[in-house]
C-alpha cells in the first residue's frame, strides 16, 4: 500500500498496473466511492484522505445524539481508518489535509502533523463536502455560540449542554435557554433536541415561514406545532448580535434582532445552511458552477479527464426545472460515489439522473416531507403548473387513530406530476415515497388514480392518499373541477359570491365575512337563492377540506352557474398566510 512518509512522492509499486486511486474526503460520497473501487478492483491502491478525525460517521444522526435519543455517541462512528483496513484493505489517513492538485503531474499535495508531501494518482475523486454558512452576525466566535455538521461540533455542542445541566443539578434556578438560528431541516432537528434537554428555545428565521423550502400553507402546520411545544417563533426577523452578558448574569448571551427583540440565551446554535467546500477544486482550475458546485458529466467525471467529484460539492441537475446546483444529501451523495467508482475503474456506469430533492423531517408529533419542486421554485423557472391539494386519513377513516395527511402537489398542463409536499402525524412518509417515485417515473395524474397500493384498515384505505391526489389533479386538468386558491381570497371577495357549504355548526365556529351559508345537502333546494345572491358574479365555493364543495360545484355547474371550488377548503385557508386574514371566528 502507499507509504505517507511526509516530505516525498509517495508511489505505489505499479509494475503491475495496479490503479492508483485517492479519494479526498470521507463521510457518504468518498466513503461509498472507496468501498465500492475496492469491490470492483482488489489489486487497486485506494487511499482515503480525510482532513477531520472521523471519516464515517452517520451526520443525519447528530441532533438525535443531543436529544439523547441516540444515547452512545459511538453508534454514529460506523468506520474507523482500522475497521476500514481490516474489511475493504483501504488505507484510511485521518488529519491528513488535501492542500493542492497539480492535474499535469497527477499528484496531490498532502498537509500531515510533521509537514508535507506528494501522493500520486491514476484518479483522484473529490468528495470535501461542504462548510457551514454563518450569517453576519456580530460576536459569533462566543463559546455559547454553536453548529451541528461535524463530530466536532456534536462534543462541543453536547459538552456544554452538560456543563449547563451540571449547574442546575448544583442548584442554578434559573432555566437554561437556546436559540437556533435558521428553521430549516437542521434547525428544527436541533429544536426538538434542545427542547428534549430541558431547554427553552426560541427559534429566529429570516424568512417568513418555518421550513422555507415547504409551500405556505404546509408550514403553519409546524408552526403551531412548535409553539404547542414552547418553542418561541421570531419569523421573518435576522439576528444582528450575539453580546457578552457580565459575569453573574442569568444567562450568558443576548442574541440581539433586528426588530430590536433582545432574546436571552445559554446556547446559540446557528443552522442557516451550507456551501460547497470548493476551494481546492477551484485553486486546481477545475470548472465550477455558477453557485461554486464543481462541475461534472453524468459519471461524475470534472473537466479533468483524471478527477471525478461527489457529494455536497458536487453539481447536479434539479429534476422538472433543469437548473443545476447543489444537493447537500446523502442518499444522492452515496449513489454518486457507487457511480464514480465504476466510471474511475472501467465499469459500466448508469449515468446520474437528475436530482428530486426528497426531503423528511420530524417535529415533534408531525412530519413534514418534500419531494421535487415547489411552487416558488416552479414560477421562477417559468414551469407552467397547477397546485392541488389534498386533507385524507392515513389510513381508513373509520378505523380508530386515522390522521390527517396534508398533500400539496404540482402537476404541469399536461398532468405530469411535477412534486408534492405533505405534512402529518402518520403515514407521511410512506406518500412521499411513493410520490417521489412517481416523479422519477415521470407518472402523471392518470398513474396516480391507478396506483394499487397495499390496503387494509390499519395502513392505508381503498383509495390511498396518493390516489386522491390523483382524482384531484384528474378532476382539475380536465376541468370537472375548476378551482381556486387561498391565496387569492382578495380577489375573489371582490368578484365572486363566496358560498360556504359546510354544516351551520361549523359556518358558526369560524368563516369568511360575508359567506353565504347554504350546506351541501341543501343546496339543490336553494339553486335559486345562490343565483340571486351571485347577481351573475361567479360562485367561489368552499367547505373544510374540498370534497363536500367539489359536490356543491358540480351541482352549480350542472344548474349553469359559474363556479369554482376552493383547493384544500377551509384547512388550507386557515393555514395560508396571506388569505387568513382574520376569518370571522377563525383560530389565532
Amino acid at each position: 500500500m502507499i507509504s505517507s512518509t511526509p516530505g516525498s512522492t509517495t508511489r505505489p509499486p505499479d509494475t503491475d498496473g495496479a490503479r492508483r486511486v485517492v479519494v479526498v474526503g470521507g463521510v457518504a460520497g468518498g466513503m461509498s466511492a472507496a468501498a465500492r473501487a475496492r469491490r470492483l478492483d482488489e489489486r487497486a491502491s485506494i487511499v482515503v484522505l480525510e482532513q477531520s478525525d472521523h471519516v464515517s460517521f452517520a451526520g443525519c444522526g447528530l441532533p438525535y445524539q443531543v436529544s439523547g435519543e441516540i444515547p452512545d455517541r459511538s453508534a454514529l462512528l460506523l468506520h474507523d481508518p482500522a475497521s476500514l483496513r481490516a474489511s475493504l484493505d483501504l488505507d484510511v489517513r485521518t488529519r491528513h489535509r488535501a492542500a493542492a492538485i497539480d492535474r499535469v503531474g497527477q499528484t496531490v499535495t498532502v498537509a500531515a502533523d510533521g509537514g508535507t508531501y506528494e501522493l500520486a494518482y491514476d484518479a483522484l475523486l473529490l468528495a470535501p463536502g461542504a462548510t457551514t454558512v454563518l450569517p453576519p452576525i456580530e460576536g459569533l466566535g462566543h463559546p455559547a455560540v454553536h453548529t451541528l455538521r461535524t463530530i466536532a461540533d456534536l462534543y462541543a455542542l453536547t459538552t456544554r449542554l452538560a456543563g449547563l445541566e451540571a449547574e442546575i443539578a448544583a442548584g442554578r434556578t434559573t432555566p437554561t435557554r437556546a436559540v437556533v438560528v435558521g428553521a430549516g431541516f437542521i434547525g428544527l432537528e436541533a429544536v426538538e433536541a434542545l427542547v428534549a434537554r430541558g431547554l427553552t428555545v426560541d427559534v429566529v428565521e429570516r424568512a417568513d415561514q418555518v421550513l422555507p423550502p415547504l409551500e405556505p400553507d404546509l408550514a403553519p402546520l409546524l408552526a403551531g406545532e412548535l409553539r404547542d411545544h414552547g418553542v418561541g417563533l421570531h419569523l421573518g426577523i435576522s439576528a444582528t448580535a450575539v453580546v457578552t452578558q457580565p459575569a453573574g448574569a442569568d444567562h450568558a448571551v443576548v442574541l440581539e434582532l433586528a426588530d430590536g427583540t433582545a432574546l436571552d440565551a445559554d446556547v446559540v446554535l446557528v443552522s442557516v445552511g451550507v456551501r460547497p467546500a470548493s476551494d481546492l477544486a477551484e485553486a486546481a482550475g477545475l470548472a465550477l458552477g455558477e453557485r461554486g458546485t464543481i462541475r461534472v458529466d453524468a459519471d461524475q467525471r470534472t473537466s479533468d479527464p483524471h478527477v471525478w467529484a461527489v457529494g455536497d460539492a458536487a453539481e447536479v441537475v434539479h429534476a422538472v426545472t433543469g437548473t443545476t446546483g447543489p444537493v447537500p444529501l446523502a442518499g444522492p451523495a452515496n449513489r454518486q460515489g457507487r457511480r464514480a467508482a465504476d466510471a474511475m475503474l472501467g465499469h459500466p456506469t448508469t449515468p446520474q439522473a437528475p436530482v428530486l430533492g426528497t426531503a423528511i423531517v420530524r417535529v415533534f408529533g408531525l412530519t413534514a416531507a418534500v419531494t421535487g419542486p415547489n411552487h416558488t421554485t416552479l414560477a421562477t423557472a417559468g414551469v407552467a403548473h397547477e397546485q392541488v391539494r389534498v386533507h385524507a386519513s392515513h389510513h381508513a377513516g373509520w378505523f380508530p387513530g386515522a390522521e390527517p395527511v396534508h398533500v400539496t402537489a404540482s402537476f404541469a398542463p399536461d398532468g405530469r406530476l411535477l412534486g408534492a409536499q405533505a405534512v402529518g402525524r402518520a403515514g407521511v412518509d410512506k406518500r412521499i415515497d411513493v410520490l417521489a417515485t412517481a416523479l422519477r417515473a415521470g407518472f402523471g395524474a392518470d398513474d396516480l388514480a391507478e396506483l394499487e397500493l397495499a390496503y387494509a384498515p390499519p395502513y392505508g384505505a381503498a383509495k390511498d392518499v396518493v390516489n386522491m391526489v390523483g382524482f384531484v389533479a384528474q378532476n382539475v386538468l380536465d376541468g370537472t373541477m375548476p378551482q381556486w386558491h387561498a391565496a387569492d381570497l382578495d380577489e375573489v371577495g371582490a368578484t365572486s359570491l363566496v358560498l360556504d357549504v359546510r354544516s351551520h355548526a361549523e359556518h358558526a365556529a369560524g368563516h369568511l365575512d360575508g359567506a353565504l351559508n347554504v350546506p351541501h345537502t341543501e343546496l339543490r333546494d336553494r339553486i335559486d337563492e345562490v343565483r340571486e345572491a351571485a347577481a351573475g358574479r361567479p360562485v367561489a365555493v368552499h367547505c373544510a377540506t374540498g370534497v363536500r364543495s367539489y359536490l356543491a360545484t358540480r351541482v352549480l355547474l350542472a344548474a349553469g352557474l359559474d363556479a369554482r371550488n376552493l383547493s384544500g377548503g377551509w384547512l388550507t385557508l386557515i393555514t395560508t398566510p396571506r388569505a387568513a386574514r382574520e376569518p370571522e371566528g377563525a383560530p389565532a
